[in-house]
């Protein structure tokens, strides 16, 4: 299953007087932004799925961004351990600090949020000319699409995760606010939490025009979901597509180009409706799913 997640705010910190030179990341996302601000030479440590950029996955790995190993964490000596705010559990950081070692951690919930992780994670690393070029890069692109997409037309967007039970994502997830930017509207922004299992009769009452769901899930199961609804919108119009949650799941600078993913395909969907002349009307009434306890994770 995807990771949904995504959580990222880096607080601002002063840079300390000797940048670290031995880091360890305890997220695949974490290792990706640690090189995106020029720090990847001084990665000594990740964990599992840490797969971007390709040199990271030669490096050690010290469990998976859930179930850390603290003895082969402190085995690789860092003078820094980067964690995830929101996922790394607040045990293993408390334990990591409380055998001396330095713990930062890194939450990003907005897109507006990354180049301040970038600029964070670069003074603490000691490389903050690369980490402002790349969170300016990021800044100005991400301008350039909120410019582009500024006058789509609405379409009611299903972000699905899995289909047994089907979850999606609330208004909090970067995921979300993709969609937003794209001219969509995410059918379960109301979630009360960020990813929840939705239920299927709450699905088909908001009749989704755009259905959105990755290709590391189980497609398969997706698909059958939807062969078994021919009469929502999105079926109809053939409006199902398929996209890297890697992209998505992660909030780094490639973010982007999973809101570029969107966006495409909403463009797509917004054609075919034309082509079929099938109007693009108001969602209905929500028809809020009943709270279920527990939520999909990932690497």
């Amino acid at each position: 299953m995807a990771a949904i997640a995504l959580a990222l705010v880096v607080p601002v910190h002063a840079a300390p007087a000797t940048a670290a030179d031995r880091v360890i990341t305890l997220s695949p996302h974490l290792a990706e932004l640690a090189c995106a601000a020029g720090g990847c030479d001084k990665l000594v440590g990740v964990v599992a799925w840490s797969d971007f950029p390709e040199r990271v996955k030669q490096l050690p790995q010290v469990g998976d961004a859930w179930a850390v190993s603290v003895e082969q964490v402190v085995g690789l000596r860092p003078d820094l351990v980067l964690a995830w705010d929101g996922g790394t559990p607040r045990e293993t950081i408390e334990r990591l600090r409380g055998l001396q070692l330095r713990v930062e951690t890194v939450a990003i919930r907005r897109l507006d949020e990354v180049p301040a992780a970038l600029r964070g994670i670069g003074g603490w690393l000691g490389t903050g000319t690369v980490a402002e070029r790349a969170a300016a890069d990021y800044t100005a692109r991400l301008q350039r699409l909120r410019a582009q997409h500024s006058g789509d037309s609405s379409l009611r967007v299903l972000y699905q995760i899995e289909a047994n039970p089907p979850y999606s994502v609330n208004r909090n997830s970067p995921i979300s606010e993709a969609i937003g930017l794209c001219g969509g509207q995410n059918l379960f922004a109301d979630l009360p939490t960020l990813a929840a299992p939705v239920d299927r009769e709450a699905i088909l009452a908001r009749d989704p025009q755009a259905i959105l769901y990755t290709k590391q899930d189980n497609v398969a199961a997706i698909l059958d979901f939807w062969r078994r609804a021919p009469a929502v919108s999105a079926t109809r119009a053939g409006a199902l597509y398929a996209l890297d949650g890697n992209l998505l799941d992660r909030a780094t600078p490639r973010l982007l180009d999973g809101v570029e993913q969107v966006c495409t395909a909403l463009s797509d969907a917004r054609a075919k409706y034309r082509a079929t002349a099938s109007p693009l009307r108001p969602a209905p009434a929500p028809a809020r799913a009943p709270p279920r306890t527990g939520s999909p994770t990932g690497g």
